[in-house]
């Protein structure tokens, strides 16, 4: 158990560049999270990872990113009968999951990287941002899965080989990139817009959100009115 400690702080330990104001790990039965955390909303009630006990078991998460829409959640999670003990963005995300499940990130509005292990099932739950924006990597195990925001996480435990995928490299030196994919063997992209699970039958994906084409039949008012409307939005929530 101490050399299990020890590498996961040294997988956490790797993140501090992107997380300096404060770190935390925590560990319950075959599920192990480290956090580095770079503090923006409840400084001091924002610590991860976060848990909550639910009859059927913990439920941990550890989350990086920013939901913009927090407020209003925390609104509607409220009504629906939660109690909220902070005011950061993580406990509505962590409150939210345990009200909508998987379906969470459909009702998200950021930028946002965050994984949830589901000790009511056994099971990892790991979710990006629709456009990508915060990293997500994971490494499928023999008995598990190792992830991070970073390769470098997952580098820093010897379950994962630093091996360069030949492919990898090309596209590294190229400045393409086939998403899904990461530059060193075996090691796997979340993609944006997607939910991947891991439990005892190992990982699979569900797309939730893709950008869809379609005709566009806007007259020229209402296209400039849609545009400010949209950045008004974006600019007030950020």
């Amino acid at each position: 158990m101490r050399a299990e400690a020890e590498t996961l702080d040294a997988m956490t330990e790797t993140m501090s560049c992107r997380g300096p104001d404060d770190r935390g790990t925590w560990t319950e039965g075959p599920a192990a999270l480290g956090h580095r955390r770079l503090a923006i909303i409840d400084l001091p009630g924002g610590r991860q990872p976060m848990t909550a006990e639910t009859p059927d078991g913990t439920v941990a998460l550890v989350y990086s990113g920013e939901a913009y829409n927090f407020t209003e959640l925390r609104r509607e999670l409220t009504d629906r009968g939660h109690r909220f003990s902070t005011d950061s963005d993580t406990e509505v995300v962590l409150r939210g999951y345990l009200e909508w499940g998987e379906a969470l990130p459909e009702r998200l509005n950021g930028m946002y990287a965050f994984a949830v292990w589901d000790g009511r099932h056994d099971k990892l739950v790991m979710i990006r941002d629709r456009m990508g924006i915060k990293p997500f990597y994971y490494y499928p195990t023999p008995d598990g899965v190792l992830f991070g925001s970073e390769p470098k996480a997952i580098l820093a435990n010897p379950l994962a080989p630093a091996r360069v995928r030949l492919d990898g490299l090309r596209e590294l030196f190229t400045f393409v990139k086939t998403p899904g994919h990461a530059i060193w063997d075996g090691m796997r992209e979340v993609e944006p817009g997607t939910v991947v699970t891991v439990d005892r039958s190992g990982p699979r994906r569900r797309v939730y959100w893709q950008l869809e084409t379609r005709p566009h039949t806007d007259d020229r008012d209402t296209s400039i009115a849609t545009v400010r409307s949209l950045l008004e939005d974006i600019v007030r929530r950020q």
